[in-house]
């Protein structure tokens, strides 16, 4: 009876005094839009987002009080380039030995995981299993089920037989069902593309181009025919979908620009024509960078990614140096980890290597936060800290305007106005 009795109070507060409100005192303040730290500001919040930047003078009874006056307050991270049911260096059989079911419980331990580290929002670039696990955790996500980020993306990555998503080490006397959905020609993408978009893909992924990480196919070679790559795009924004196209060799990065993707995966041999149709078309790059100076660290020994080793070491120099031209004329560059499974905090080494190729700290951040934000078409909710905008706020103690590897340190985060973490 008490107990109903102090629910009972606690509903009639909220609705007599209205939403919940939250004032985050700031030391510095990097929004996500300005070019410059901002000190001694507060951030206003009310239930999910954020109503005014103010000062201290502002804040009242009503207001539960966060106090950030001794760190750095930025908005809440955005990967979008992520494979959260990958686990493993043999990939392209692991989604063969667990359920839908399975992987949907692992995934979403995942991603609360990159939650903690302060993703708020992640975009999936198609991922390994048979149905939809990752976009069944999104809709629990949303649903408030659970606590997770926001997340985005495609439900399978298309390619061809024999392509980057197919299983080319089996037997033909086998049938398995391979990690990527399999489609050749115009009529099978079309149908593929539409039921990606009826089970809740809000991105189409395609391989257009072989992959380091799969065996039996060549990052050099085109793998879709120009009629099979202007059908995927021209289905997918028929139904206002965008395209993500992942692309190593040059043609097959400068015809993806060409038909109209919106987001080139890796790009590894890009070259001059490559930035000016970046430009020109005002499409995104996500090099994808850290994971290949990860694969040479972890994976030297790795049976399963001898190729992706070997290639990495090869073209390393080479594809760097691309980076860092398109990072110099001024090409749109987003924070994408190609995390499959690697440990929590991997993703936020790849603000390190924007740094190294030339970005400013500043910038860096901002292509994990505005820029992705962008990319996602969803700047009006997320990757800045605005009045009216969700209240997806991550802290560090240290600047890492300073130091970018503060970002490894992450000591609070918010999403939509719930504090997920708080330490010290």
């Amino acid at each position: 009876m008490k107990i109903q009795l102090l629910l009972s109070c606690l509903l009639i507060s909220t609705a007599v005094f209205g939403q919940n409100k939250t004032a985050i005192i700031c030391g510095n303040l990097i929004d996500g839009k300005s070019n410059v730290i901002i000190s001694d500001k507060v951030i206003f919040i009310e239930d999910e987002k954020i109503t005014a930047i103010g000062t201290q003078s502002q804040i009242n009874d009503s207001h539960e009080v966060i106090d950030l006056s001794e760190y750095t307050v930025f908005p809440g991270l955005i990967d979008v380039h992520v494979h959260p049911l990958i686990y493993g260096d043999d990939y392209q059989t692991d989604h063969l030995k667990g359920t839908s079911a399975f992987n949907a419980l692992r995934g979403l331990k995942v991603v609360q995981n990159w939650l903690n580290e302060g993703w708020t929002a992640v975009r999936v670039a198609g991922d390994a299993d048979v149905q939809y696990a990752h976009l069944e955790i999104r809709d629990a996500i949303n649903e408030g089920v659970f606590d997770g980020p926001r997340i985005y993306g495609a439900g399978h990555y298309l390619s061809v037989t024999g392509g980057g998503g197919d299983i080319n080490f089996i037997s033909p006397e086998q049938e398995v069902i391979a990690d990527g959905l399999v489609v050749d020609g115009k009529e099978e993408i079309q149908k593929a593309v539409r039921e990606e978009i009826k089970n809740g893909s809000d991105w189409i992924k395609i391989l257009v181009t072989g992959a380091f990480m799969s065996a039996g196919d060549n990052p050099q070679n085109v793998q879709f025919s120009d009629e099979e790559i202007r059908a995927t795009v021209e289905e997918a924004n028929r139904r206002g979908v965008p395209v993500m196209a992942h692309a190593h060799a040059t043609e097959g990065i400068n015809k993806s620009i060409r038909f109209g993707a919106r987001s080139i995966e890796h790009g590894t041999f890009l070259n001059d024509e490559s930035i000016a149709l970046f430009l020109e078309y005002d499409a995104y790059l996500i090099p994808t960078i850290y994971l290949g100076e990860y694969m040479l660290q972890e994976y030297a020994k790795s049976e399963a990614q001898a190729k992706s080793y070997q290639l990495t070491k090869k073209y390393r120099d080479g594809y760097l140096k691309m980076y860092a031209k398109a990072v110099k004329k001024g090409v749109k560059i987003g924070v994408g980890s190609d995390n499959v499974g690697f440990p929590a905090n991997f993703a936020k080494n790849e603000f390190a290597e924007l740094v190294k190729l030339g970005m400013t700290p500043m910038q860096a951040i901002q292509a994990g936060t505005r820029v992705n934000a962008e990319l996602l078409q969803k700047e009006d909710e997320i990757g800045s800290i605005a009045p009216g905008l969700y209240a997806d706020i991550v802290a560090t103690k240290g600047n890492p305007l300073n130091d970018i590897t503060e970002l490894l340190r992450v000591k609070f985060v918010m999403k939509g106005g719930k504090v997920i973490k708080q330490e010290e």
